[in-house]
């Protein structure tokens, strides 16, 4: 099993919580962090006892305070590319990853804390958390996504503005935004999430992995979202839950999903 420098996982009933453990740093995502986020990521989706995720932050002030500004003075127009890249592809690997995944906002998310969350399915966010892209203020953009999954969340025009001000919103601005799902006192952060992903998990697995295909869909300008949709409700007929499920239904039971 791998090890970790800037991680901590737990796997309890199910849920995998991923913490960035460089409080000291304000979690702040050098590249080696980045690296093992998409390890973990990758353990994810090949442990069939990992049924749901929680991504979060060490410590009291910051979910990911963003990049670290002391890699990224060294980057030229060349490596900057691929330190891109690199990036996108690991946060793409939370976008697909067919169990659910949310991201527990503790504090400070921004730069590629915000991208790290915006990558996730879910975000629940405490009162003190705040979101935001400020690159600009470095003579940058984001380069993780960010300008493209916060313009899926919170409309072109917000995007714009939150992009290039660099302006930071509050738990409650991004709730109102679209931007945050949830937001809860501090201690009740973690067990939210839990809640969230217990009810999730209760559900028939193959037709979860599949709403999240479905919905990644919509942005995919190479795929035709309603076909997307017809061939994943084509699946889930063919499926063992699907029969459980309609059983259970008309039996009136609860149902027992086994993801096949």
């Amino acid at each position: 099993m791998a090890t970790f420098e800037n991680l901590l996982l737990h796997l309890e009933n199910g849920i995998l919580t991923i913490t960035v453990n460089r409080a000291d740093k304000l979690n702040a995502l050098n590249i080696d962090t980045v690296k093992e986020i998409r390890t973990a990521m990758q353990r994810v989706y090949d442990d069939a006892d990992v049924k749901g995720v929680i991504i979060t932050g060490a410590g009291p002030k910051a979910f990911v305070a963003g990049a670290d500004i002391a890699e990224i003075t060294e980057l030229s127009e060349v490596t900057a590319r691929n330190f891109s890249e690199r990036g996108q592809e690991t946060f793409g690997m939370i976008e697909r990853c067919n169990k659910p995944v949310i991201a527990a906002v503790n504090g400070f998310a921004l730069g590629g804390g915000c991208e790290l969350a915006m990558a996730c399915h879910m975000r629940v966010a405490s009162t003190g958390a705040r979101f935001g892209q400020p690159e600009v203020n470095l003579g940058l953009i984001p380069g993780y996504g960010g300008t493209q999954r916060l313009t899926q969340l919170v409309g072109k025009g917000k995007a714009m503005e939150l992009l290039m001000t660099g302006d930071m919103v509050t738990a409650e601005e991004a709730l109102a935004l679209g931007l945050a799902n949830y937001v809860v006192a501090p201690e009740e952060l973690l067990p939210r999430c839990v809640e969230i992903l217990q009810k999730i998990m209760s559900k028939a697995p193959l037709a979860v992995g599949l709403v999240i295909e479905g919905v990644n869909a919509v942005y995919d300008k190479e795929e035709n979202g309603y076909q997307t949709e017809a061939n994943a409700f084509a699946r889930c007929c063919a499926s063992e839950d699907f029969v459980e499920g309609t059983n259970a239904f008309m039996e009136k039971r609860k149902a027992v999903f086994k993801g096949i």
